[in-house]
């Protein structure tokens, strides 16, 4: 096989790989909650733990506000403050079902056309607590309508985050003020 003939088709397996990751199905093998009420779910959330990424990396005071938009849509806004030099940062998302809207299965894109998994997986009290994990096991949150949880919440939801294989002592436990 010729040089050209080869670098066109590895061109064209890394686009359908680029291709496949934006149109991809955004989901977990792992069972959400059945009964989610995304009008319970709109509002503040304090993020109590999570498993770092580079959007969050030092950040304290992590939040995420969900909104229903005139147009049926979800907006998301997460903020936080930089521990370094206590200035704010915020990004603005938009969240969609991934199946029926009564399922927890949903996705939040930030960047355009790409979607990450945001499975609502225990939602504890009347939409006071959630377990959130994402696509695969290098997302997980803790959050909550309060900047605290109980110590009995904390250990329900890690054991349950274990036993899915979750690193829970990789979690960052968010500093609240």
């Amino acid at each position: 096989m010729d040089k050209k003939k080869s670098l066109f088709l590895l061109t064209a397996a890394a686009a359908g790989a680029v291709i496949y990751n934006i149109w991809r199905p955004v989901k977990s093998d792992l069972p959400v909650i059945q009964d989610f009420d995304m009008e319970k779910y709109l509002g503040e959330w304090y993020e109590i733990a999570r498993l770092d990424f580079f959007w969050e990396k030092g950040l304290k005071n992590v939040r995420a506000h969900y909104s229903l938009q005139e147009d049926g849509s979800i907006k998301v806004i997460n903020s936080g403050i930089k521990i370094k030099d206590n200035t704010p940062k915020e990004s603005t998302g938009k969240v969609k079902f991934v199946g029926l809207p009564h399922e927890g299965a949903l996705k939040v894109s930030f960047f355009g056309p790409f979607y990450s998994g945001y499975n609502v997986m225990h939602i504890g009290g009347d939409y006071e607590y959630a377990l959130v994990f994402g696509e695969n096991l290098d997302y997980m949150w803790i959050l909550s309508r309060t900047k605290t949880i109980t110590p009995e919440l904390q250990s329900k939801y890690l054991e349950y985050a274990k036993s899915a294989g979750y690193n829970t002592e990789a979690l960052v436990w968010t500093i609240q003020e």
